[in-house]
This record gives structure tokens, sequence and C-alpha cells, in this order.
């Protein structure tokens, strides 16, 4: 029995379980209230759990953040690629809808002046350094394309060939300022006024309207047409509307500014008219033309017989 007192280590080790049976037998108690001790416990282990809690929570959400701002970059970018594409696609629908409106327009032209003839062509160049004065077009002699044939798009004159090869052909525009360029047209409207087209005024982008009639009573907004005198273009081809007028330095005569109906910047697909068009009648046999002749000098001979009967 002295031995087992003796033994200091079991001592401590019973007297700590029964500490614990009675602490658990005391918590299992219904209470609604803490004691003392565990309520410093709880505030003790409350205190140190948020003493690290806040530090974790912190780093945490620094590595989350950048974890969003990488995935919120990727997403750019994304987006930035979809807009890219987005305003490709809307080009690319625009160009195609003004193609189309252009070809339509050009379908239109072509049953309204079914007088000529019209052959369709692509614009294949433009010089940067020449872009008022010249364009190519994918038609040349084999496709029946001659010197001085006008140009046109859907919506008016741009002007005339001057260079043809067997495959294509060279256009000199309304714009250039060439002297010769120049184009006999008038003022649709009841009254007669004529005048010459003559390249383009270079502050305002508009054609030169000269050699109009000084009485002539001209209005802003009127149609500009071809008049067909010259001997190279049809007539009545719409070239633009007047924006302004007045009277030259000399009081002689006045010059007016037109404003093209076609988009001289925008050319792809052009018009290519012919002044005189295949005729649709038959030829005259000249056989049957001779006969003809015979029987009207018949009847002249017979109605010479009869006059001299009756004197």
């Amino acid at each position: 029995m002295q031995s087992f007192f003796s033994n200091k280590r079991l001592i401590i080790l019973l007297v700590c379980i029964i500490i614990l049976v009675a602490l658990i037998g005391y918590s299992m108690n219904e209470r609604r209230t803490l004691s003392w001790p565990e309520q410093f416990i709880t505030d003790s282990v409350g205190w140190v759990q948020s003493a690290f809690s806040r530090p974790a929570h912190l780093v945490a959400g620094f590595f989350e953040n950048i974890n969003d701002l990488q995935n919120l970059y990727e997403e750019n970018q994304i987006l930035k690629s979809h807009l890219d594409e987005y305003a490709t696609l809307q080009v690319e629908l625009n160009e195609l809808r003004r193609h189309n409106e252009e070809l339509t327009n050009s379908l239109d032209i072509k049953e309204s002046l079914n007088r000529y003839s019209i052959r369709s062509a692509l614009v294949i160049h433009r010089s940067p350094d020449r872009w008022n004065e010249f364009i190519g077009i994918n038609k040349g002699a084999q496709h029946g394309i001659e010197v001085n044939m006008a140009v046109m798009t859907s919506k008016g004159l741009i002007g005339k060939i001057q260079n043809v090869s067997q495959f294509t052909s060279t256009v000199q525009l309304l714009s250039d300022q060439d002297r010769s360029n120049r184009i006999s047209a008038f003022v649709d409207s009841d009254d007669s006024i004529y005048g010459f087209i003559e390249g383009i005024d270079d502050e305002t982008g508009n054609l030169q309207f000269t050699m109009i009639n000084i009485d002539a009573e001209i209005e802003v907004g009127q149609s500009v047409v071809t008049s067909g005198l010259g001997g190279i273009f049809p007539s009545e081809l719409l070239i633009g509307e007047i924006v302004s007028f007045e009277a030259d330095e000399f009081g002689l005569s006045q010059t007016a500014l037109v404003k093209p109906t076609a988009d001289f910047n925008q050319l792809d697909y052009v018009l290519v008219i012919e002044r005189g068009a295949t005729s649709l009648e038959p030829q005259i046999d000249p056989d049957i033309e001779g006969v003809e002749i015979e029987e009207d000098e018949l009847d002249e001979e017979e109605a010479t017989n009869d006059e001299g009967e009756e004197s």
C-alpha cells in the first residue's frame, strides 16, 4: 500500500482522470450559461482564431483577386478579339450591301437606257497620285470597248474611255483637270441652258459647269445632264445638281458648280455606254427596195401620160 501511494505519477494520473470525468459530467448538464472558466477558455480561443483568421482571409483574398484579375484579362482579350471580328464582319457587310445596292441600281439603269448598248465592267486599279484623273476597268477591245465611250455608275456619269487594250481599258474621269476634258451639257429645265463640264473646283470638289449664257436663269438644285451635241456622249445622262453659280470675271457668261450624283471616291462597278445602239429592225432587201423604186417610177409615168391625154 505504501508503494502505491509512493508512486506519484500514478496518483497524478488518477487525479486527472477524476477531474476530467467531473468536467465531462458537469458539461453534460443542461445549462444556458457558461461558467467563467468556460467563458475564459472560449474567449481566449476565439481571440486567437480571430488573430490568425484575418491575415489568412486577407492572403486568401489577395490571391483570389489576382486569379480574378487574370481571368478578367483573359476574358477581356477574348472580348476584344470578338469585337475585332465583329467590326471586320460589319465592314464586310456594309461593303456587300453597297455592292448589292450598286448592282441593283445598275440593273435599273440598264432598263432605263435600253436604247443604248451597255457593258458592265469592274474597276481593277486606281493610282493614288492620279486619284481624280483615271481608273482602270477589266473590259477592252475584245469586249467591244472603244475610245470615247461614255462611262457611268448607277448614279451618274463619271467619264469616258481614253485608252483601250485587248482586255482592259483606261477611263478618264470628269474630275480630270486636262483642258481637253470637256463635255457638252445642259440644264434639265424648260429653257435650253447649255454649257460645258470642265474639271473640278479644288476647294469644293464639285464639277465646274462653264460657258453658260449670262442671261440664262439657273437655280440651285437643277439637274445637269449630257446634251449629246459633242458627238461622243449620249444625251440625257445624269451628271449632277447645281449647288451654286456666279458670273465670270468679265461678266460675259456664268459658271456653276455641280455636285456629281456619282461618288468618285467609291468606284467599284461601272457601265460603259455605246452611243449608237444596235438596231433591232431587219435590214431592207436591196432587191425588194429596187422593185419598190421601179413601181414608183411606173406610177409617175402613168400620171404623166394621164396629164398628157387631158391636155
